[in-house]
């Protein structure tokens, strides 16, 4: 599996758009029960095996 390196851009109550670094267009909504606890506007997180960490 790919390592992936994102950062959250927004917070829209459940979910969250994030950021691909590597990517400039490529942006993910996602769920954030799928996210670190700790995660907010700002946060960097790898995502790897299926699963993001805060970094």
């Amino acid at each position: 599996m790919e390592t992936k390196y994102y950062t959250v851009i927004r917070i829209d109550g459940d979910y969250a758009w994030l950021k691909h670094t590597d990517a400039e267009d490529e942006t993910l909504f996602i769920a954030r029960a799928l996210l670190p606890d700790e995660t907010d506007e700002g946060t960097n997180l790898k995502y790897t095996s299926f699963r993001y960490e805060v970094i």
